[in-house]
C-alpha cells in the first residue's frame, strides 16, 4: 500500500500546476489518506497555516479533477473548510481517487487520496497440479464479485499435513496474478494441507484448506513425436503414432492417452476418448481427400502406486495428413442413379459394421482395426466388382 501512496502523492505534487509544496505545511487535510467501505460517509477538512492570509470561504474542493458542489462544504472556521461525501463509491482504481483543496485561483494546497472498497471475501476454487512431480503449482479466483477495489495481497500457504511447519510460497506469476509455484524442497508420498490467505487494509479472509498428494495431481508434458501417415490407399483412415512424455519414462505409472482431430476448415474437433495406454492408433470414418490435424494428450495413471489419475496434459502441437482421393471419387459416373445407390449401399454395410464393432470391439484395440481391413478388403472388392458389372451393362 505505500507504493500506491507514493504514487498519489506524486501525482498530485508533480503532474498538476500549481501545486504548493506539501513540506510547506501551508495545508493540511484531515484525514489523509483513509480506507474506507463502498457505501461509507466521509467528511473531510482542509486547514489552510493562518500565515497564508486565506480564509476558508475562498477555497473549494474537487475529487478526481471534478470540483465537488459547495452544498457539500462547511466552513469551520476561518482556516478550516470540511467537505462531506455520502455512500461513497468503490475506487476506480488501486491507486485511490485524489481528493484535493484548492485556493480561489485553482491552485492546489493539499491533497489526500480515498481508497474505497471491500474487505476480502474467502477465496475459491483453489486448484493445484505437478508437472512431472518437479513443481507444484496452485491457482485460485477472489471470492465474491472478484476484486476489492482496494489493493489486496494474497498469500498462499502449505504445510506437511502431520508434522511439517507453515511455509509461504514464494514465486507468485506475473502472467496469471492469482498463482503460485513451488518449486523446491518437495516430498513425495506425504499429503500437504494447502490453503490462500487474503488481506488488505479493511480485513482477511482465508480459503477453504485441500489436502493432496503430489503424485495424485501429476500431469505431464505433452506426448511427443506424433506422426500422421495414411494406410496404404484407404481413403478413410490415417495411422497416428506417438511416444510416452520423455520426463516419465523412468517413472513407475501407466498412462491412458486421448485424440482429437478435425478438419483443415473447421474449428471443431473430434475426441476419441478410449485410446487406452497404447501409443499407435487408427482413425476410420474420414472424408477421402481431406486434411486433418490431429493432437495428443496424456493422463499419468497410478504414478507410483498412487490410485488416483493424473491430470491431463495439454495437448500436442497439431500434426497434418491428408486421406487419399476416393478412386470412386475420381473416375466419376455418368449413371447417378448408380452411384446414388452404390453410396446408399456403401453407408448402410459402414452403418452395419460399425454398429457391430460397438458391441464386440473397444476403441482403437487392434482387434477392432484388424476386423475392419478385412472388411474394407472385402467390401473394396465388392464394389470393384459391381463397378465392372455396370459398366459392362452400359457398353
Amino acid at each position: 500500500m505505500k507504493g500506491v501512496l507514493d504514487f498519489c502523492l506524486i501525482f498530485l505534487t508533480l503532474h498538476i500546476p500549481g501545486v504548493v509544496s506539501l513540506s510547506t505545511h501551508v495545508a493540511i487535510i484531515y484525514p489523509q489518506d483513509p480506507v474506507l467501505r463502498i457505501g461509507s460517509n466521509l467528511t473531510a477538512s482542509c486547514w489552510v497555516h493562518p500565515e497564508l492570509g486565506v480564509h476558508a470561504s475562498s477555497l473549494f474542493w474537487t475529487l478526481n479533477g471534478q470540483q465537488l458542489p459547495s452544498s457539500f462544504y462547511r466552513v469551520l472556521s476561518a482556516t478550516n473548510l470540511s467537505v462531506t461525501l455520502a455512500g461513497l463509491n468503490a475506487s476506480k482504481q488501486t491507486s485511490g481517487d485524489n481528493l484535493v483543496c484548492h485556493n480561489h485561483k485553482g491552485h492546489i494546497l493539499a491533497g489526500s487520496c480515498l481508497y474505497v472498497g471491500m474487505p476480502p471475501v474467502k477465496p475459491i476454487n483453489l486448484t493445484c497440479w505437478s508437472r512431472n512431480t518437479k513443481d507444484l503449482t496452485c491457482s485460485w479466483a477472489p471470492g465474491g464479485k472478484g476484486e476489492t477495489n482496494i489493493s489486496t495481497q494474497y498469500k498462499l500457504k502449505y504445510k506437511l499435513r502431520w508434522y511439517g511447519t507453515e511455509k509461504e510460497c514464494a514465486d507468485y506469476t506475473h502472467t496469471q496474478p492469482y498463482s503460485c509455484s513451488i518449486t523446491q524442497d518437495l516430498h513425495l508420498f506425504t499429503p500437504y494441507e494447502i490453503w490462500v490467505e487474503a488481506s488488505n487494509q479493511l480485513g482477511w479472509a482465508t480459503s477453504d484448506v485441500i489436502t493432496l498428494d503430489i503424485l495424485d495431481v501429476v500431469t505431464t508434458d505433452p506426448p511427443s513425436g506424433v506422426t500422421v501417415s495414411r494406410v496404404g490407399q484407404l481413403e478413410d483412415q490415417l495411422s497416428v503414432r506417438w511416444e510416452a512424455p520423455p520426463a516419465l519414462k523412468d517413472f513407475l505409472f501407466q498412462a491412458k492417452y486421448q485424440i482429437r482431430y478435425r478438419l483443415e476448415d473447421s474449428q471443431d474437433w473430434k475426441v476419441m476418448e478410449d485410446v487406452g495406454n497404447q501409443t499407435s492408433c487408427r482413425l476410420a470414418g474420414l472424408r477421402p481427400g481431406t486434411v486433418y490435424f490431429v493432437q495428443v494428450r496424456c493422463n499419468p495413471v497410478g504414478i507410483y502406486g498412487s490410485r488416483k489419475a493424473g491430470i491431463w496434459s495439454e495437448w500436442s502441437h497439431p500434426t497434418a495428413a491428408s486421406t487419399p482421393h476416393s478412386e470412386r471419387m475420381m473416375s466419376g459416373s455418368c449413371d447417378s442413379k448408380s452411384s446414388g445407390d452404390s453410396n446408399s449401399t456403401l453407408r448402410r454395410e459402414l452403418k452395419q459394421f460399425f454398429g457391430w464393432v460397438r458391441k464386440h470391439a473397444y476403441g482403437c484395440s487392434s482387434m477392432s482395426m484388424k476386423l475392419y481391413d478385412q472388411w474394407r478388403v472385402l467390401m473394396q472388392k465388392s464394389h470393384k466388382v459391381r463397378n465392372q458389372v455396370l459398366q459392362g451393362d452400359k457398353s
